[in-house]
């Protein structure tokens, strides 16, 4: 399933109303219960240091503190139905080991009798903070953590303390204009800190830089709330949730995590000095975004505290729409992973050792990385030593609402992947809970690049922790639901089913969100990405191709490509797609091939495709061409870079004909001798058989036909797509 997000200028008040199924959380009881009455109590404490200098943690090297810019907290919330009880705290850090959150827990279990598996005690990731992580160049600030631990025990205890008759409720609502993805693939690869060049994506590209193509990865810019309340209705706590990294600002700071907490106290109004209503700001998936859009022109931001104020307004108006419920089952799981470690190979342990050794001769106060060679060198180390690591995962079942979480720095795509196929009619992902255990990018992105895959404690563990961690917590949000997961679905569209009307052999819609396999939507002919392409990116955004409440989503194809097999296509075929080409017209010779055909079996065979001309001959730059060997035959369209296009092209016998855009009026229009033998085909989408040159850009609904189809086929399938298909192309 996936929902749709609004772009950036609509409207931000879309409330989601969430109604409580009250399912019991044992999978084998029939019956469903209403639950039990809960009880709920909260507390927030001062956590700012009282020795100084501190180490402050966040940057590649250590960094210190002489004074408290503002204050910092910790802020606690327990649930009680009698039967259960859950406590969470959410702590102004930029991360936090979970050896000292262990101790914290052990410490509140003894105070409150609140079992330590019950608890989830996570990090906001403000990078302002004192270190209590350590990672990269920061070491852990020890005098601090004896400060934080028993401080982030007794917001437990005070929480439990103040357990009083209440009911909850939640909402989400859509925030597009306040996160974004600042991890951009790049047009050309890059050197990573061991001398390799393989960094296709990284972060912070700079605003409007030529560079940078497009985003990585998709957002997610739900703002979700459990709110709580007092039966007589009087606030008593509200845990936010959003998936924004963090703004920025001198450290000692809470950064706008503190300032949306301060600004919703302020807009709820409860003045109660017994039971002062604590706001919570959660991080949720936000390892790949920021808040700003790199796609724009800099300076359209405001500062900080306006960002937190204007957030803080979005949830509020979403909070005060919420229904709330005296009686809800409420569960929590945890389970335990052991991971392994990207540790060095001999080579790259060979090169680390020395350096080192180098940092170690330094007098003890020097001792410490001075550039980023020597901190990876020395996380190389660190891996090394500790090759394996256990992780925590908890899934909360509140009602119908359910809470994910994870040690790490999560990527939106993610988020998005347990909150689509969660077993809950509403999940939202808390990350940095119970350690912090750096990024975990999914699979494919690891073959991109960038800081957030670079083997280090910020980025270290093995390529399938995403996958795996994932596939464990949709475990345990079925065991607390009782029900099966949801299955993921590339939602139907006008455009979809037109398609599927002229009965195409193969169908790749290209919304797949996870995986190396393009399903194959009308059969079984599925496809194979190859190590470069990003999932889930925006796709074409006509009315007619839908995509639900996400919107309709296509793949990035960065170095990577599509590769098939489809039976029986012979010398009479079509093949239609829509794509969006991030190169400039004369970056290269050929600026990429959409689609390249060959028969499948024959060794060296040749092949014809069609493909977006380059600076090779001057007449081709932008412009569609096809060819086989036995001839380019070229069109005449200026094809706009970063534009969303529909483009057919259709074999019958020896006449190619090439349509752009619903134009009944053929784009490329030639006879030519086939190459292609009778029999299966091998196609690649994205790239050729010759190697010349791969697609750069997106791509999206790729149907193949067995075929040759009529311009009105390819004009109603246009048509199809919505009467704002023109307009959308025009506008770009």
């Amino acid at each position: 399933m996936s929902n749709r997000v609004p772009p950036a200028g609509r409207a931000l008040t879309i409330v989601v109303a969430l109604t409580l199924l009250a399912m019991v959380p044992q999978a084998a009881r029939a019956a469903e219960s209403p639950g039990e009455p809960i009880g709920a109590g909260a507390a927030i404490v001062n956590i700012s240091p009282t020795a100084f200098p501190v180490r402050i943690s966040g940057g590649f090297l250590e960094a210190r503190a002489t004074q408290v810019g503002e204050p910092i907290y910790v802020r606690a919330l327990v649930l009680d139905n009698g039967k259960t009880r859950i406590a969470i705290a959410v702590v102004d850090s930029c991360g936090v080991e979970a050896r000292f959150l262990d101790q914290s827990k052990r410490l509140a279990s003894q105070a409150t009798g609140i079992p330590p598996e019950n608890m989830l005690i996570s990090a906001t990731h403000t990078h302002s903070a004192p270190a209590a992580w350590a990672v990269l160049g920061t070491r852990v600030d020890p005098s601090y953590v004896e400060l934080l631990v028993p401080q982030v025990a007794r917001a437990i205890t005070q929480a439990a303390a103040k357990v009083q008759p209440a009911q909850v409720g939640w909402a989400v609502v859509r925030a597009p204009d306040y996160t974004h993805n600042r991890r951009w693939i790049l047009r050309q690869k890059f050197d990573d800190p061991f001398g390799s060049r393989n960094m296709r994506a990284n972060m912070h590209p700079g605003h409007n830089n030529p560079e940078a193509i497009s985003p990585s990865g998709p957002v997610d810019a739900d703002l979700s709330m459990l709110a709580v309340q007092t039966t007589s209705g009087r606030p008593l706590a509200v845990l936010a949730n959003f998936s924004q990294h963090y703004y920025g600002g001198a450290a000692i700071s809470p950064d706008y995590f503190g300032h949306f907490c301060s600004h919703l106290a302020e807009l709820v109004g409860v003045s109660d000095s017994q039971f002062p209503f604590v706001g919570i700001m959660s991080q949720g998936t936000s390892g790949d975004l920021q808040w700003m859009d790199y796609g724009e022109a800099k300076g359209k931001w405001r500062s900080r505290d306006e960002y937190a104020a204007t957030l803080a307004e979005i949830a509020h108006g979403a909070w005060e729409k919420i229904e709330y419920h005296r009686q809800v089952p409420l569960a929590i799981a945890e389970r335990k992973l052991t991971l392994g470690r990207r540790v060095p190979d001999a080579a790259r342990l060979a090169w680390a050792r020395p350096i080192v050794e180098k940092i170690q001769a330094r007098p003890p106060e020097q001792r410490l990385p001075h550039d980023v060679e020597e901190v990876y060198a020395a996380e190389a180390v660190h891996l090394h030593n500790e090759p394996t690591v256990e992780i925590k995962l908890q899934a909360i079942r509140i009602g119908d609402l359910g809470i994910a979480a994870l040690p790490n720095e999560v990527y939106a795509i993610t988020g998005l992947k347990l909150k689509a196929q969660s077993a809950l009619a509403h999940t939202f992902n808390i990350s940095l809970a119970n350690g912090a255990w750096g990024y975990i990018p999914p699979p494919e992105q690891h073959r991109l690049g960038g800081y957030t895959t670079w083997p280090a404690r910020s980025a270290g563990l093995e390529e399938l922790a995403e996958p795996k961690m994932v596939s464990a917590l949709l475990e345990m949000l079925e065991e607390l639901a009782g029900r099966p997961r949801r299955r993921f679905i590339d939602p139907e569209s006008d455009y979809v089913h037109a398609v599927r009307s002229s009965k195409p052999v193969a169908f790749w819609r290209l919304g797949d969100i996870e995986g190396t396999v393009a399903m194959d939507s009308v059969g079984s002919q599925h496809g194979t990405y190859a190590p470069g392409v990003a999932l889930y990116l925006e796709g074409a955004p006509a009315a007619g191709l839908g995509g639900g409440d996400r919107g309709n989503r296509a793949a990035h194809f960065a170095g990577g490509h599509l590769d098939a097999s489809v039976g029986g296509l012979g010398n009479a075929y079509s093949v239609e797609m829509w794509f969006w080409n991030g190169l400039e017209e004369d970056w290269r010779a050929v600026t990429g091939f959409l689609v390249s055909l060959n028969s499948e079996g024959t060794q060296g065979s040749p092949s014809e495709g069609l493909a977006i001309g380059g600076n090779r001959a001057e007449n081709e730059q932008g412009k569609l061409f096809f060819s086989n060997g036995k001839g380019a035959f070229r069109g005449t369209t200026q094809i706009p870079q970063k534009t969303w296009n529909h483009v057919a092209l259709v074999r019958d016998g020896r006449q190619v004909t090439v349509y752009l855009n619903g134009d009944s009026t053929a784009e490329i229009s030639a006879e030519t001798q086939p190459v292609l033998g009778a029999g299966d085909k091998q196609i690649l989408i994205g790239g050729d058989h010759q190697g010349l040159a791969s697609f750069e850009g997106k791509l999206d609904e790729v149907a193949v036909y067995n075929r040759a189809l009529s311009a009105a086929e390819i004009s109603a399938h246009w048509q199809a797509a919505g009467s704002d298909a023109e307009q959308e192309q025009s506008e770009k």
